[in-house]
């Protein structure tokens, strides 16, 4: 039985391991990995992330998966589904939602993660629609969003960037043609 719970042509999706807290805690430190985000991560919140995502894993079978390239076996990060539950005219929702060590931008993981998650939605999870959400200045997150078939459907004002000046909103996209 294979450890992974989706895998691409290059990279393996699998629940949380502790070997993954280490590459995490640093990724989650990173200013560039970070910056379309409200803060960076200190340890503590990371080690709580992976804690929080292993529990959603546990409820629903699905989770931000860790990420890692098959050949190398290297830890690169994180896509998957989500519930989302933070007040909105698109929450409660399921959300994809993917963030790579700066190390592996550029190589195409995102957007292969990304596909292989959203075909794994409904065949394996049963899920009708997924959305995302990223920072107006997020040209890159949404660029993954267009290559996966995803369609805008609007802004929203997420909760953890009120009063952040570096951001106007989020953008909203959905596997649904709305």
């Amino acid at each position: 039985m294979s450890k992974y719970n989706i895998t691409t042509k290059r990279l393996g999706l699998r629940n949380w391991l502790p070997s993954d807290e280490a590459p995490f805690i640093e990724m989650c430190q990173d200013p560039a990995v970070m910056e379309h985000f409200p803060s960076t991560l200190t340890p503590t919140e990371t080690l709580d992330l992976i804690h929080k995502l292993k529990n959603h894993y546990n409820e629903f079978g699905y989770t931000y998966f860790a990420v890692e390239v098959l050949d190398t076996k290297e830890f690169i990060g994180f896509t998957g589904l989500k519930n989302q539950f933070w007040e909105s005219e698109y929450t409660p929702c399921i959300d994809i939602g993917y963030r790579l060590k700066k190390s592996a931008w550029g190589k195409g993981y995102a957007t292969e993660a990304a596909q292989a998650c959203l075909q794994n939605a409904s065949l394996k999870f049963g899920i009708e629609e997924v959305l995302s959400f990223t920072t107006d200045t997020n040209t890159a997150s949404e660029l993954v969003m267009k290559k996966i078939g995803m369609h805008y459907v609007g802004t929203v004002q997420h909760p953890a960037i009120v009063g952040d000046k570096r951001f106007k909103h989020c953008v909203v996209y959905s596997t649904l043609n709305r």
